[in-house]
């Protein structure tokens, strides 16, 4: 099947830059593996999440939130903010399409795209000019290696299965991993009366919400090291020094620390507050596991019923595409150009969703790309 564009991927990514293409009259196809659009945030969330960033940082291309949507988008009120997004614009994925491998071919100048209808069995190719990866960087959940894990006695799950603590109450639960959803399932967890403990393995800001959402604002019209500064002195007073609890903030502020690096801060939901009255209890790193018991680096050890691993995600891409003796994408499925053109490869190859600056940086991929192509179409 001859096309002009192949869009891999129907998340916030792939939703976007078919929406910029269809602004610009460019034909396009998007396929899914699975069989729904967004199906992270459909199957791989927990029941309580909410965007971390307000509602005027979090929108797609053409498409602002109505004035009635909630400063903090929750889930399913996003889910059909997509939806909406997706009829709107007309965008109709081919679902339970799963891409098999992608070459770029010299001779016709196209991408050859092998894929598999996984409902028919049947397979299907594809031949496109350009092809988008838009299918981000959450691809599997990345468990670490760690000694001995094989000889845990209890559950133990990546946190893109977890879904709410209820079935957790009494239980003694480990959580490893302090980022964003490492810290919001302990603060669920110990909510529901499990006896919670959380793996803190790295300096890790952690700030109010709305502190955030100023500091995105006042960096439009200020030097980032000034609004920084400004960030962390607030937010240590709110907080107090939490390095007594085991918690470090990085020698980078956050917002340098999130452009540099991708980095989130930890968008405090109360989790803060119970650490410090000893609620939920901070480790460091895991040296080994033997059986329940868990050891950690700094010499101690507890016994624990659960694990769960908020230890984050890696792309799949690497699986499927294929660029001969071209690195485009590393081991983790990450592409390998740099900052700012992290959404441009070679040979009408595009990434979007990889810069690690969620919908923000969603949008900003999706323009660059409609905008690329339009300009060589």
């Amino acid at each position: 099947m001859e096309l002009v564009v192949l869009i891999v991927g129907a998340g916030p990514a792939g939703l976007a830059t078919a929406a910029c293409l269809s602004q610009r009259s460019i034909p396009y196809l998007i396929v899914e593996r699975e069989d729904c659009s967004a199906s992270l945030w459909r199957y791989r969330t927990y029941d309580r999440v909410k965007l971390h960033l307000s509602k005027e940082f979090s929108c797609l291309p053409y498409m602002p939130h109505e004035e009635d949507t909630p400063t903090y988008i929750p889930k399913a009120e996003f889910l059909k903010y997509l939806d909406c997004y997706r009829e709107h614009f007309g965008i109709k994925p081919r679902y339970c399409t799963s891409v098999v491998s992608a070459a770029y071919d010299e001779g016709t100048g196209r991408w050859v795209v092998a894929a598999r209808d996984t409902v028919e069995g049947t397979e299907i190719r594809y031949a496109a000019r350009f092809l988008v990866v838009a299918t981000g960087e959450n691809g599997a959940g990345r468990i670490p290696e760690i000694q001995g894990l094989e000889s845990f006695c209890g559950e133990a799950i990546h946190s893109s299965t977890y879904k709410s603590g209820r079935s957790y109450a009494g239980r003694r639960v480990l959580v490893v991993g302090a980022g964003n959803s490492g810290m919001e399932i302990a603060y669920d967890l110990a909510n529901h009366g499990a006896d919670t403990s959380i793996v803190v393995r790295s300096p890790v800001h952690i700030m109010p919400k709305e502190l955030i959402r100023l500091g995105m604002t006042f960096v439009q019209y200020m030097p980032v090291t000034i609004v920084d500064l400004f960030l962390v002195k607030l937010a240590d007073f709110i907080f107090g020094d939490l390095s007594n609890y085991g918690i470090v903030r990085p020698g980078v502020g956050p917002l340098q620390l999130k452009s540099k690096t991708g980095r989130s801060s930890v968008i405090d939901v109360g989790t803060a507050g119970l650490i410090k009255k000893g609620v939920v209890k901070v480790f460091k790193r895991i040296s080994k596991i033997t059986g329940n018991k868990v050891q950690f680096e700094c010499g101690k050890d507890c016994e624990f019923d659960a694990i769960v691993f908020a230890t984050g995600y890696k792309s799949s891409a690497n699986l499927w595409l294929k660029a001969d003796d071209k690195c485009m994408v590393n081991s983790d499925g990450r592409p390998n150009t740099c900052r700012p053109n992290i959404w441009k490869g070679e040979n009408g190859l595009y990434f979007s969703g990889f810069r690690r600056m969620g919908l923000a940086g969603i949008c900003m991929d999706a323009y660059n790309i409609a905008n690329e192509i339009v300009s060589v179409y």
